[in-house]
């Protein structure tokens, strides 16, 4: 009697060993998928900033304390418009010095001009009296220029989109004071690896996403590409520039995607279908291993140039280790 409860565990020990091996021997379940059809972008991606297309930097020429500011950040202004003044008591007392003094100079010229011409004077003091008066005039000139680098105005019609500078504030000489925008539109300035570069040409289409918009997409045209990349990044600087008046902000980061070709009705499969160029099909109950030509590459999509028709069905993902001739069993057939 003590037996049968061996027996029984013996039999339960051999059931499952078989079962094991049955699993590892039957052949692996494979479902298969179809082509589809759609459109097909290849894009080279890089990120960039949205920038004024002419940026004017202003910084005075001669060094100050600012006394007045005319503008702040945002403010639209004019050509010549007066943006802030550095402390210039000195040089305005100088000009005004060397005025009553070129003003004397021409008082004696004109004087000296009448002696001469009743021939009470020489020619010679007439000639001294011409270049005392001469000058004068230059010195007041150098004057003036001195006292009007003490004054800052916009070179052009623009905005002023940053201002480095508060009233009391020492500036020193050539530090930049006011970043202004001109009245051109903005553009992005992207960072295009040196690999990619030479796809990119001026006129492309470009696809733009802005975290600030994440539900729309702005569109613009590559415009420039610079002549000499970032030997550090390994990039290139590309101009983009943007269509319309979207409702961008200089500083925005932008990410891009320059269109190189774009191809509709595409034969397109799963990413996950295609192995080392090549998918896998099944003939009667065996994977056979077909090789494709590959186009354009997504994340989850990748377009077949050639290799495959749009009736044939490919296994959407194929087992680890399979091999040509392998048996395998379709998912949800009889």
């Amino acid at each position: 009697m003590k037996r049968v409860p061996l027996i029984l565990f013996l039999l339960a020990l051999g059931g499952i060993a078989g079962w094991f091996g049955w699993q590892r021997l039957k052949p692996p379940e494979v479902a298969l998928v179809a082509p589809t059809r759609g459109p097909a972008v290849d894009a080279v991606y890089a990120t960039g900033l949205v920038e004024p297309s002419l940026e004017i930097r202003i910084a005075p020429r001669a060094a100050g304390r600012i006394v007045e500011l005319h503008a702040d950040e945002g403010d639209s202004v004019r050509a010549g418009q007066l943006l802030a003044r550095l402390e210039d008591a000195d040089l305005r007392a100088s000009v005004t010095e060397l005025e009553s003094k070129v003003e004397y100079a021409r008082s004696q010229f004109r004087r000296n001009t009448e002696l001469r011409r009743a021939a009470l004077i020489s020619q010679d003091a007439l000639d001294r009296a011409r270049t005392d008066l001469a000058a004068a005039e230059a010195t007041l000139r150098r004057a003036r220029e001195q006292a009007g680098f003490m004054r800052l105005t916009a070179p052009a019609s623009g905005r002023i989109i940053r201002r480095d500078g508060e009233i009391g504030e020492y500036v020193p000489v050539n530090q930049v004071l006011f970043y202004m925008a001109g009245p051109a539109p903005l553009r992005i300035t992207a960072d295009v690896d040196e690999e990619d570069v030479p796809r990119v040409q001026r006129g492309q289409r470009v696809l733009i996403r802005v975290d600030a918009f994440p539900e729309q997409v702005f569109e613009g045209t590559v415009g420039e590409i610079t002549p000499r990349g970032d030997p550090v990044a390994r990039a290139y600087r590309v101009r983009i520039a943007l269509a319309g008046e979207p409702p961008l902000q200089i500083g925005m980061s932008a990410e891009t995607n320059i269109v190189i070709a774009q191809r509709e009705q595409a034969l397109l499969l799963p990413a996950a279908a295609v192995v080392d160029g090549h998918v896998w099909t099944v003939d009667a109950g065996r994977a056979r291993r077909r090789p494709v030509t590959i186009g354009v590459r997504a994340p989850d999509k990748v377009e077949i140039r050639g290799g495959l028709a749009a009736s044939d069905r490919v296994i959407a993902e194929p087992p680890e280790g399979l091999e040509e001739g392998s048996r395998v069993a379709v998912k949800g057939a009889p």
